[in-house]
């Protein structure tokens, strides 16, 4: 039997039609996203399903679509497969689903609370003032040195998301981060600028967690055994507590760490459950070889797979 690290991905992995197919073939899809239409009091389903792009890459939208789209997911397999994973954990956003699958946040509370941490995170920063871009092939140790040495007129610049030993992302003021990225290019390190409206996970985050402190302390979890590697330490939390929530809104991603934790406790496979491949493709890079590397994008072939693991 595997050991199944279940992994649920973040911002960026939208796309316009993620969950139609899904919903046209299961009714627990179906019953998914009415339920998040009807908690957040608009069609969230058609936004996923048809909308424009644009509108659906708002981080007030984006967060709720991301994370019914990947509970929509989890619970096809989990109905039509055996499929129960050893450990959970998700990609910043993706920690609320990792949650929700690991049953210890209810799915209704928690669309509701990626929506106010959408529109927290867009009204903490003024729109254009903030920027984010992917640093490739560079020391994570040098790389903060580097965002150290850009001139403090220039504003923050700060690395936010440890995603693996050749990619890590930075966040801040967009002066600042054009200024490291330009710096970084002189000395032919690859950047590419990330297009989000925010500079999430930096400390120019800090108002957004603190207009979300009180309306996450007030959410119940429920204990259950499924253990969650948190994104704040990289480490499993026993037992997961609320205050990961609140301060991973301005904290790094620690994702190298937490892929480390997974193998070190012994998982063999990891399975990104939700839209697109982006935490498959950091996977590759990053665990031991002869893992197993799968995704959850081509719903059939993902049951297939589990089905494979799972002797189901």
């Amino acid at each position: 039997m595997a050991n199944i690290l279940a992994m649920f991905p973040g911002q960026g992995s939208q796309y316009v039609g993620m969950g139609k197919a899904l919903c046209e073939g299961f009714e627990v899809a179906r019953n998914t996203f009415s339920e998040a239409d009807e908690v957040l009091d608009f069609k969230l389903s058609d936004l996923c399903f048809n909308g424009l792009e644009a509108e659906l890459r708002l981080t007030a939208n984006q967060q709720p679509a991301i994370l019914t789209t990947s509970i929509a997911v989890w619970r096809v397999l989990t109905s039509e497969t055996d499929l129960r994973p050893k450990l959970f954990t998700g990609h910043s956003l993706g920690e609320y689903s990792a949650l929700v699958a690991a049953g210890k946040l209810d799915f209704a509370r928690a669309v509701k609370l990626v929506r106010m941490r959408g529109q927290a995170m867009q009204r903490a920063v003024p729109e254009g003032t903030g920027a984010m871009a992917a640093v490739i092939g560079l020391d994570p140790a040098a790389l903060i040195e580097k965002c150290k040495a850009i001139d403090t007129r220039l504003g923050t610049v700060e690395v936010v998301n440890f995603n693996g030993p050749q990619q890590q992302i930075v966040s801040g003021h967009k002066t600042a981060v054009e200024a490291l990225t330009k710096a970084l290019a002189d000395e032919k390190i690859r950047c590419t600028p990330l297009p989000v409206s925010a500079p999430f996970h930096s400390s120019l985050m800090a108002p957004a967690r603190e207009e979300m402190t009180p309306k996450l302390e007030g959410t119940p979890l429920n204990p259950t055994e499924y253990p969650v590697i948190a994104n704040l330490t990289g480490q499993l939390a026993q037992p997961y507590t609320i205050d990961n929530l609140i301060k991973q809104i301005d904290s790094p991603v620690l994702w190298t760490d937490t892929l480390a934790t997974a193998v070190a406790e012994g998982c063999d496979t990891f399975f990104e459950v939700g839209p697109g491949k982006v935490l498959f493709g950091l996977a590759r890079k990053a665990v031991p070889k002869g893992s197993k590397i799968i995704h959850s994008d081509a719903i059939d072939k993902a049951i297939e797979d589990v089905c494979m693991l799972t002797d189901c």
